[in-house]
């Protein structure tokens, strides 16, 4: 076997020779490539570049090579300890699988369930205290649970925990960062409250008018508070401010709503929350859904929870051809490596009251939206066919949308489409003379969309029985003018939609937020029983399960993910064994409802079988919210129609 001798200096290791032995130059060309390494008179110099484990992958490497390594004093020293490192982190991460499956040290479990006793006036269920244990043992883990498994108080309990560790122990955190969208701030505020009994210490960095300085000054205090919030938007600005804050306090950093650090081709978010991550006394990841894309999505979330480890040994190709095989075998090997680092609480696990799905309501069009959306329909339906080459653009989308605008509220066809939806900007006004005079006369005849009035009925009769109750739907006109309508008809409601202000400290009390809303809705003395939500701003985050048992769907798109987390807003951890909730559905008779209907009955069961059935569920086949199967569902429920 060939020996070669390395020599360690300042900031590189010194590769030569041993008893005359000289690299060849194919070795000499993959060192360079592989490892930097720059050719001197001396040898073969590979720079340190603070990788500790540059020792242990060159010897790796050159083994394989059929080269062996001679070490010196200080690289053996250094292989040594990192070996001995990694037998101890193979020990730590057998012991943390262990804990999931519940083989775990009874009396150290029972040690932590007495400190969240003491600690915390929220009981944790059995999962979550499971989880909980398992999160405090690893102080870096993901957690894939489904909305409403309490993945917020399940930090909490694990936050208690270390915090009440003596100051010098390795693990002791006394400071949570939490960084994720506005709206979970108000969240993460009422459950410190709920867990803690007491309302928590809190800047929120994000959300309101707060200086650069000011921002500035706060992370450099000696008094930076137990709870800090900030968006993912706003760490890339903060980001000298935030290596300062978390160097000098004992951080642990949760990232809420995590699929937001997904992006593996060089976004601002994701490096510089990769960046910051080796700084944390803790890392948390948050998230119902890992990987809507596919096994990529995984990649950067646990080179965050564990900066120095190489937990996924797949390369971004290699996960992406697992993402297009499924029998793929290496999908297994890869869950196996990720699972002592992730729990996962299914929706089957939480125990939930069973929930009613009360069958659609078909609400017949009158006379002016029938013209108006069968002549739009019979357009539509034209272009679609005569263009049927597979290839879904954004001309292909605007006219979809503007048919399920037409058959819920004829009004939204007055204005731009771009407005109201989130990230849409397409622009589609070509409407013939026909259409232009019955939107004109919808308009003069100040006609109430049919939907309108059946959902005020359904909106009386529930709150006559002392119900509350939310209404979602999709576009902003929708929601503004129905709530309209419910205030003429004597209705108090509140509107929760991407305008609703979030809680910041610079805001006047004056001001109604997000939040407040919420507070009042909860209350038994509200002033109002109907809050009217758009599911795009507010499908994530919010829990009102502890008031509201009651759904109304005024309208809905192809998007079976959003659907399913809106549903999932009343339907959570927590309910009363006895509690029935209940889901209403409005459908336009003979419209573009009952394909969307269809599709997100097969959509929702599909992704049921996905999140129940796997620890790692995938999403990509649910990533467009309009896709080549329902515009292919569509035409065919057309055609069907006109037989």
């Amino acid at each position: 076997m060939v020996n070669l001798k390395i020599t360690s200096l300042e900031d590189s290791y010194l590769l030569v020779g041993a008893d005359s032995t000289k690299l060849n130059r194919r070795i000499i060309f993959h060192l360079k490539r592989a490892f930097n390494a720059i050719e001197t008179l001396e040898g073969l110099e590979i720079p340190k570049n603070d990788n500790e484990n540059i020792i242990s992958e060159l010897n790796d490497y050159l083994s394989k090579k059929q080269i062996n390594l001679l070490l010196d004093t200080e690289a053996d020293n250094t292989l040594t300890k990192l070996y001995n490192e990694e037998i101890i982190f193979k020990e730590f991460s057998r012991k943390a699988k262990d804990i999931w499956n519940n083989n775990l040290d009874k009396s150290e479990f029972k040690e932590f369930c007495e400190v969240l006793d003491e600690k915390l006036v929220r009981t944790l269920y059995p999962l979550q205290l499971l989880a909980a244990y398992h999160l405090a043992f690893s102080q870096n883990a993901c957690n894939f649970s489904v909305p409403g498994a309490g993945k917020t108080s399940i930090v909490y309990g694990a936050y208690s925990y270390l915090n009440s560790l003596d100051k010098t122990h390795s693990k002791f955190v006394d400071k949570v960062l939490v960084i994720g969208p506005l709206s979970s701030f108000g969240p993460w505020e009422n459950e410190f409250k709920d867990c803690f009994g007491r309302c928590p210490q809190v800047k929120r960095i994000s959300g309101g008018n707060l200086s650069n300085d000011s921002r500035r000054r706060y992370f450099f205090s000696r008094d930076t508070v137990e709870l800090t919030l900030i968006s993912y938007q706003g760490i890339i600005t903060q980001r000298k401010n935030l290596e300062f804050f978390l160097k000098n306090n004992n951080v642990m950093i949760v990232l809420d709503e995590a699929h937001k650090i997904k992006n593996t081709d060089g976004g601002q978010i994701a490096k510089t929350i990769l960046d910051l991550a080796p700084l944390a006394k803790g890392r948390v990841i948050l998230t119902g859904t890992p990987a809507p894309n596919g096994y990529r999505d995984l990649y950067n979330l646990f080179k965050f929870i564990w900066p120095s480890k190489e937990i996924i040994n797949y390369s971004l190709n290699q996960l992406d051809d697992m993402t297009e095989n499924p029998r793929d075998s290496r999908i297994q090997m890869l869950i196996d490596d990720i699972s002592p680092y992730f729990v996962r609480i299914k929706k089957k696990d939480l125990g939930l009251p069973d929930k009613i799905e009360n069958p659609p309501t078909i609400v017949p069009m009158d006379g002016i939206q029938k013209l108006i959306y069968d002549t739009l329909e019979q357009k539509t339906f034209k272009d679609l066919i005569d263009n049927e080459d597979g290839f879904i653009d954004g001309l292909k989308k605007a006219k979809i949308i503007r048919l399920m605008q037409a058959a819920s509220n004829p009004y939204l066809l007055l204005k731009p489409i771009q407005e109201g939806i989130a990230d849409i900007d397409y622009s589609s006004k070509t409407f013939d003379e026909e259409l232009i005079n019955a939107l004109i006369d919808y308009e003069r005849t100040n006609c109430v969309p049919p939907k309108f009035k059946v959902a005020l009925n359904l909106v009386k009769s529930l709150i006559n029985k002392g119900e509350k109750l939310i209404v979602w739907a999709i576009y902003i006109d929708t929601i503004e003018r129905f709530s309209d309508y419910l205030l003429e008809n004597g209705i108090e409601c509140k509107i929760l939609y991407g305008k609703t202000k979030v809680d910041s400290e610079e805001l006047d009390e004056s001001i109604e937020t997000r939040e407040k809303i919420i507070k009042e809705f909860h209350s038994d003395d509200s002033e109002f029983n109907v809050i009217i939500a758009n599911p795009f701003a507010v499908a994530e985050s919010i829990s009102l399960h502890k008031a509201c048992h009651n759904a109304i769907y005024l309208e809905r798109n192809f998007d079976g993910a959003r659907y399913v987390q809106s549903k999932d807003r009343i339907h959570r951890y927590g309910l009363d064994i006895n509690t029935v909730t209940n889901y209403y559905y409005l459908l336009t008779e003979n419209s573009i409802d009952e394909v969307i209907n269809e599709r997100l009955l097969e959509k929702e069961d599909l992704m049921i079988r996905v999140t129940e059935n796997s620890d790692i569920p995938l999403f990509q086949v649910l990533d467009e919210e309009i896709d080549k199967s329902d515009i292919k569902a569509l035409i065919e429920n057309y055609v069907n129609k006109d037989c």
